[in-house]
């Protein structure tokens, strides 16, 4: 079984920084494309930024890019998601993912955390 659990979510002003990690147990780490996602109140989950098996390639939502970056680490089992810049608008709570295949939809991924929230004040 393969668990995902984040951590580093918090308050923060705007503008501000805060770096989200993922730390996954199970199976081994570098066979999954591991995905970050987020969900606000009243909204359904949406796709944030995915990272590949080998960490070579990534991807974002238009909304993060060029303020968050993605990365991993497959000897500490741990993908990050450093956020910059933050707007009220990100606040959210955030969720890890890990599947086969690295993509924006829900449906690619097989196992999910349990998520941290984030609150981004005017």
């Amino acid at each position: 079984q393969v668990q995902p659990v984040e951590s580093g979510g918090g308050l923060v002003q705007a503008g501000g920084s805060l770096r989200l990690s993922c730390a996954v147990s199970g199976r081994p780490f570098s066979y999954y494309a591991m995905g970050w996602f987020r969900q606000a109140p009243g909204k359904e989950r949406e796709f944030v930024a995915t990272i590949s098996w080998t960490g070579g390639s990534t991807a974002y939502a238009d909304s993060v890019k060029g303020r968050f970056t993605i990365s991993r680490d497959n000897a500490k089992k741990t993908v990050y998601l450093q956020m910059n810049s933050l707007k009220p608008e990100d606040t959210a709570v955030y969720y890890c993912a890990a599947g086969s295949w690295g993509a924006a939809d829900t449906t690619s991924y097989d196992y999910w955390g349990q998520g941290t929230q984030v609150t981004v004040s005017s």
